[in-house]
């Protein structure tokens, strides 16, 4: 046996204190097949227990919430005996290492949380933070990342809709990959993870198992150094067309009465979806390692646990039904076999070559990981910059061609145009607006979905941050006319041993939970990925938020192009020209400083439901929220979409006219309409900031006696990322 030593033991990512635990609990010393049980188990990735304490504090709870955190994916009720399923998570250190293969099996990973639960998947989002532009890794990155997504998403047939790209220096050594899946299932045909009924069959399907990707939920647990290069053996390989068969089988299985429990193989592979499967179900669980399809030779017990390979999956049958499983499975050329039966013993055993590989207590490894309460410091608060301290730019056009063509503004059509966004025939709404809008098939309904966060925000105060990116999330799906139904999040943070980075931890929880409380907005399933950053260089603190909303008539919801000429344009919500960590600020000044703006999130409901009521009342031909640039660039996006320009008056008042047009106040939108009387009419009975600033038409974008040409401006808008991207 080998010996386990000191250095075994601290490159299995085990504290002292942890592995004192490990011994308290077996009364022994591990083996090191069963050492590599805990390390993983015991993971930042798998264990969550620097963030448990903290995700305990979120609402998950709602009328129309059928599961909340703990299971593969959340579940909630969308009528008629239909339930919209979905996630996001993270692939960040795999996709630093290797980007197309740690993209694609992100995206594979996500599917399979959903389809997991019986849910047919009909929509990929994603979520992308690149490092500079300048920066030597940057553009290999973005290309391998983007060739992943949408290589795994096309070939298995699921439409990429919609996401997030944006670039920061701060991700130089360590880039955000979060996706994520939606899904539809019918509310009686919902699949559970916890597994049941001692001596039933444990059944793994799927692909064979191989070396790829052991240690992969550790790695992930670690902060990066000189040698992450050397981690990519760590990195998993995808094949989506062997998914897109997994997924037909256990959908086509889960028209059956085969199926007690079912559990994706994702981190720490057979290891974490046995244990997780087991402990749920309070059962235990023989297994013979030996049965395990394998496609390299001589692996062992160690690899054959730690190993995450993709496109498997581990089911618990019914009695008696292995051969209906096995049919089909059979049918769709993918690998079945029986490696186990559950137990009454609480206790896992595993089996190889006739001996016990490992033989480890379920609940106190599963349910008694370490749970830590870190030492935090709350993030200092900057200042709020007074809009007149903020220098004017020289020309207000001149700035808003700058701003639509910096890296984070510009056109990301050369993203989304990789992904098939149509594919299913059902997408309704396509990237580029606010939010995607998928049809849920042989109905009229649609559901909105959309990924936000704005991490320079939850840098200066993350409280406030983790409340602006919950409000803009739901201020995305109303400005397409659909309800906001919950959110799924994604917690992207540097070293969470470090106070200051917990610190920024906990007060974006709190931000999000106020956000989600106020708006009745629950938060259904997560993922959380610390230990983002190299050699002691943090990322920005990213909150990354994924939200769904439901619409009644998909022919109702509109989108963010003006649609006809001489329709009044009407500016919803208060305007105080904030500019502090604004992206005028940013990139016509070249400062990322000051307070965020504050949201204010009763402001945020009353002026959202009076908008989405607006809208499902047929009142409003377009819609778009303001968020990054404030109104001139929202202006701007709108008539670009459409190739109609506008004139907006100059309503600045008191306020600088750079910080009127470029302020990023929170909770407002612009709506268009051909009625602006009976507009303003409903918004003052309903007590709600609201006024007419311009008209549509022409082929210029006019303010303050500058116009551009919406031509021009597209041009500018369409130009940065191919230029980039093309660039030797």
């Amino acid at each position: 046996m080998d010996a386990i030593t000191t250095d075994v033991i601290a490159e299995h990512g085990l504290s002292d204190a942890e592995y004192q635990k490990v011994l308290d609990i077996l009364g022994r010393e591990p083996n090191l097949t069963e050492l590599g049980v805990f390390s993983v188990m015991w993971s930042e990735h798998c264990s969550y227990k620097s963030s448990k304490k903290w995700l305990k504090t979120l609402p998950t709870e709602g009328p129309n919430v059928i599961c909340g955190p703990g299971e593969n994916a959340g579940v909630v009720d969308i009528g008629d005996g239909m339930a919209v399923i979905f996630k996001m998570e993270s692939h960040n250190h795999p996709s630093f290492i290797e980007p197309y293969q740690g993209a694609a099996t992100g995206v594979g990973g996500i599917l399979r949380d959903v389809f997991t639960m019986g849910a047919r998947p009909i929509a990929n989002l994603n979520a992308l933070r690149f490092g500079s532009p300048d920066h030597a890794k940057t553009r290999h990155l973005v290309s391998g990342v983007v060739a992943g997504i949408g290589g795994y998403g096309n070939c298995v047939g699921v439409p990429t809709v919609g996401g997030a790209c944006e670039f920061h220096s701060s991700y130089d050594g360590n880039i955000l990959v979060n996706a994520m899946t939606v899904g539809i299932a019918a509310q009686d045909r919902i699949f559970y993870s916890a597994a049941t009924g001692a001596g039933n069959s444990v059944v793994y399907v799927g692909s064979k198992t191989g070396r790829d990707g052991i240690h992969g939920a550790t790695m992930a647990s670690a902060e990066f150094n000189d040698d992450s290069e050397e981690k990519r053996p760590t990195v998993q390989v995808g094949d989506p067309f062997t998914e897109k068969l997994l997924i037909e089988a256990c959908l086509e299985l889960m028209q059956t009465d085969c199926i007690v429990a079912i559990q994706d193989m994702g981190a720490a592979g057979l290891t974490s979806s046995s244990f997780e499967m087991a402990s749920k179900g309070g059962v235990g669980v023989e297994m013979d390692l030996d049965a395990v399809p394998a496609r390299e030779a001589n692996m062992t017990a160690y690899e054959f646990l730690l190993s995450e390979s993709q496109e498997r999956m581990l089911m618990v049958l019914k009695p008696g039904s292995e051969d209906t499983a096995r049919a089909v499975f059979d049918k769709w050329e993918l690998d079945f076999a029986v490696v186990g039966h559950l137990t009454d013993t609480g206790r896992m055993v595993m089996k190889m070559g006739g001996e016990i590989a490992a033989d480890l207590p379920i609940d106190p490894l599963a349910l008694a990981s370490p749970e830590y309460d870190r030492p935090w410091e709350k993030t200092p608060l900057q200042p709020v910059l007074a809009a007149g301290d903020v220098a004017a730019p020289d020309s207000i056009m001149g700035a808003l061609r700058t701003i639509l063509g910096a890296p984070d503004m510009c056109s990301k059509r050369w993203i989304w145009e990789q992904y098939d966004h149509l594919v299913m025939n059902d997408t309704v709404a396509r990237p580029g607006g606010d939010a995607a809008l998928v049809r849920v098939q042989d109905t009229d309904k649609g559901l909105a979905m959309t990924t936000d966060c704005t991490p320079r925000y939850c840098f200066a105060d993350p409280t406030e941050g983790g409340r602006q990116a919950v409000a803009e999330a739901w201020r995305n799906l109303t400005a397409i006319g659909a309800a906001p139904l919950a959110v799924t999040d994604n917690m992207n943070f540097g070293n969470p041993e470090r106070p200051r980075i917990m610190g920024q931890f906990v007060g974006a929880i709190e931000g999000i939970s106020d956000a989600c409380i106020a708006l009745d907005f629950p938060v259904v399933s997560g993922n959380v990925s610390f230990y983002n950053e190299t050699a002691g260089e943090a990322i920005l603190p990213t909150p990354a938020i994924g939200a769904v909303g439901l619409i009644d008539d998909c022919e109702v919801a509109v989108g963010i192009g003006f649609a006809r000429i001489s329709d009044a344009i009407i500016l919803i919500g208060d305007t105080v020209g904030h500019l502090g960590q604004s992206i005028y600020l940013r990139e016509i000044l070249g400062r990322e400083e000051g307070a965020p703006p504050a949201v204010d999130l009763a402001a945020e409901r009353s002026c959202g439901d009076f908008v989405r009521g607006q809208i499902l009342d047929g009142s409003v031909n377009a819609c778009h929220d303001l968020s990054d640039g404030g109104l001139l660039v929202a202006l701007a996006e709108m008539a670009m979409a459409a190739g109609i320009g506008a004139t907006v008056d100059d309503l600045s008042g008191d306020l600088p006219r750079h910080a009127w047009a470029y302020g990023e106040d929170q909770g407002r939108y612009l709506l268009v309409t051909e009625d602006a009387g009976a507009v303003l009419q409903a918004a003052e009975a309903a007590g709600i900031p609201a006024s007419k600033i311009g008209e549509t038409g022409g082929d210029f974008l006019t303010f303050a006696g500058e116009s551009a040409a919406i031509e021009d401006l597209a041009a500018i808008f369409e130009a940065w990322l191919p230029d980039y991207m093309g660039a030797a």
